[in-house]
């Protein structure tokens, strides 16, 4: 159970702006290693509240290549989370922090895995029917009031609606 409160705010367009200039410090450190670097999770949708956590994808074409940029992002800050790799073995993780609290996370996996496509479909989908950013925002201001202390109790909670639409963003974008 985490100590901190689950804090959504409304949504901010300068996340964009700090996506871009974080997206522009990992290609000048790690660029040769990548294949692309995507904005993604709640603050990647407009008008969709979210914890004010920018969320980075950054596709390579194999996990090798996201080892040896572990430590080029440490150079920028961005501390490394190899404990999540037990549950996720394809994912190299990083984090950064201002004073205690995380400000944005890093997810590297292969650019041809189901996890990159599952979190752009996500994303594209929503960016493309705000009815379904709506429904998100009403299940996640509920969540975070029903389970405030507890993020992985938030986080789980969300699942079903998650699936739910990356079903249908497979179905919209033709790859049942």
């Amino acid at each position: 159970m985490s100590q901190e409160p689950i804090t959504l705010v409304d949504y901010n367009p300068k996340w964009e702006a700090e996506y871009e200039k974080e997206e522009q410090q990992i290609r000048n450190v790690a660029g040769e290693h990548l294949k692309e670097i995507e904005h993604i999770g709640s603050t990647s949708i407009p008008g969709l509240a979210a914890k004010p956590i920018i969320d980075i994808m950054a596709g390579v074409e194999t996990l090798e290549d996201a080892d040896q940029c572990i430590e080029l992002l440490q150079s920028l800050g961005w501390g490394y989370a190899p404990q999540f790799e037990k549950d996720t073995p394809h994912r190299r993780y990083f984090r950064k922090m201002a004073s205690e609290n995380h400000t944005h996370h890093l997810h590297m996996v292969k650019i041809t895995s189901d996890w990159w496509e599952r979190h752009i479909f996500f994303r594209d989908y929503l960016r493309e029917h705000p009815e379904v950013v709506n429904e998100y925002e009403t299940l996640k201001r509920n969540l975070a009031e029903q389970h405030r202390y507890d993020v992985d109790e938030y986080a789980g909670a969300k699942t079903d609606f998650i699936q739910n639409v990356e079903e249908q963003a497979r179905r919209y974008y033709g790859r049942n």
